[in-house]
């Protein structure tokens, strides 16, 4: 029989005194709501880490329960062909914040705690965008972006952070034992090792209180969680709840946080006036077994081009602007962010630089007939084009890697085949043909390092102007 589960809206008191005070904050007046429409929207991005596709109940999970996701999909939209810009850490990370393929970006792979390189401060961050319109902003949680301190969120337009500059399996320097962070506040190492156990919570006990300090201004809050990356952790609170063991334990933590996050939005009068968007920042670790989620109906997980590395689950909530418990199909990216949030608080994207995201607020608000604006989608492996997707079909392109092995060159129906087993470009040369041309036009654009060409913007120098 199953363990009789914690009452989650209880555990709020493990969190603390700055966490409870939420419950005496009080009902706003309708007068108070009518303004706050009339202002900026606020933003809050869940980010999780190596979050697979089928690890939510509403994306099919048999055996994790998310009722809180769950619910914000009852009451918003599910997106089933949503993709991060990149399979790895860092590289994802840099497409959201900055709206740009991380090879654009310059950061094409994952740094380590040795690196002396992160995100240039020639880029522009969303945080950086909405800063024009007096937002306030906060990074809680993994950054992995450069860890030195001209590279950390502080220098990218947050106003406020707190968390652990790289990923939890990583070490603070050659002295530290493997799986040994720093945690930060804003520039300073405030706990070294950082307790992972409660790192979920405490995340969410930073992430409610910006939001109650900055109820009364836009904001925008981006939550990165070092989970469910390994090593796993998870309190006490949470141990042995699932049954999908530790990892299904660490995955429901996260669902109670974001029901938090919730409920501190509605509590402060908020709800009607707030976006928020769950999702993941590549596949699932497979060769990390019990450890790892799963990426089922997609092929393969974290490190590959095929769905399972890029496509993700997500979610997004607005009441009163995305109509709810709807499905959208169309093709959107993490990089859409960027332009999408940059276009609702009206404030002008940089049109010195190419920014490869969308503004996707059609596909979001369910604007009827609305199509992706993606001509096709590329799926880069470090400074590698391995695969390009336009519509339903996606050609994946002959090559051998360390994590795939030899790969043949391939034409999939992702809407006949989501699980890439059956090539068909004997049956579709023609389709084939067009992908090859739209991939032979971003080589050219960006590049493409085994096949020579460096491409002829990725070099530029950034000019950090927006008109």
């Amino acid at each position: 029989m199953r363990e009789q589960r914690i009452d989650r809206r209880r555990f709020i008191g493990f969190l603390g005194a700055g966490a409870t005070s939420l419950a005496l904050s009080g009902c706003v007046s309708q007068k108070d709501s009518r303004a706050q429409r009339k202002a900026p929207p606020n933003f809050v991005v869940i980010f999780t880490d190596d979050q697979g596709y089928n690890d939510l109940g509403c994306f099919g999970s048999p055996n994790i329960e998310t009722p809180r996701i769950d619910r914000m999909a009852a009451e918003g939209c599910k997106f089933t062909s949503f993709y991060v810009a990149a399979s790895v850490c860092s590289p994802s990370r840099a497409a959201l914040l900055t709206g740009r393929y991380p090879l654009r970006a310059g950061i094409p792979g994952v740094l380590f705690p040795n690196a002396t390189t992160g995100l240039d401060s020639g880029e522009i961050t969303i945080a950086e965008i909405l800063k024009q319109r007096n937002y306030a902003t906060a990074c809680i949680g993994k950054w992995h972006l450069g860890h030195l301190p001209e590279f950390l969120p502080t220098r990218h337009g947050f106003d406020y952070y707190y968390g652990i500059p790289y990923s939890n399996d990583m070490k603070m320097n050659k002295e530290a034992k493997r799986h040994q962070v720093p945690l930060m506040r804003n520039e300073e190492v405030v706990e070294f090792p950082a307790v992972q156990s409660t790192l979920t919570e405490r995340y969410t006990q930073e992430a409610i209180r910006f939001i109650e300090a900055n109820k009364d201004r836009p904001f925008f809050v981006y939550l990165p969680h070092t989970m469910p990356h390994v090593p796993l952790h998870v309190s006490a609170h949470f141990a042995n709840k699932s049954d999908a063991g530790l990892y299904g334990d660490v995955i429901e933590c996260i669902d109670w946080s974001t029901g938090e996050i919730l409920d501190a939005i509605d509590r402060l009068g908020l709800d009607d006036n707030t976006l928020v968007i769950f999702t993941s920042d590549n596949g699932p670790w497979l060769v990390k077994g019990d450890h790892a989620g799963l990426a089922t109906p997609l092929r393969d997980g974290k490190f590959s081009t095929y769905e399972g590395g890029f496509r993700i689950p997500c979610v997004m909530r607005w009441p009163g602007r995305i109509p709810p418990a709807t499905v959208c199909s169309e093709i959107a990216t993490t990089m859409d962010l960027l332009p999408t949030f940059a276009q609702l608080a009206g404030v002008p994207v940089p049109k010195d630089r190419i920014i490869d995201g969308k503004d996707i607020w059609p596909l979001m608000s369910g604007t009827p007939g609305a199509q992706s604006p993606y001509e096709a989608f590329h799926y880069y492996a470090g400074k590698e084009l391995r695969a390009v997707r336009s519509g339903k079909w996606k050609m994946v392109f002959g090559n051998e890697t360390k994590h795939e092995g030899k790969v043949p060159e391939a034409l999939y129906n992702l809407d006949a085949d989501i699980g890439e087993q059956n090539n068909v470009i004997d049956d579709h040369p023609e389709i084939a043909e067009k992908l090859r041309q739209l991939a032979s036009k971003m080589r050219q654009d960006l590049g493409d390092k085994l096949r020579g060409i460096e491409g002829r913007n990725r070099r530029k120098p950034v000019q950090r102007e927006m008109r």
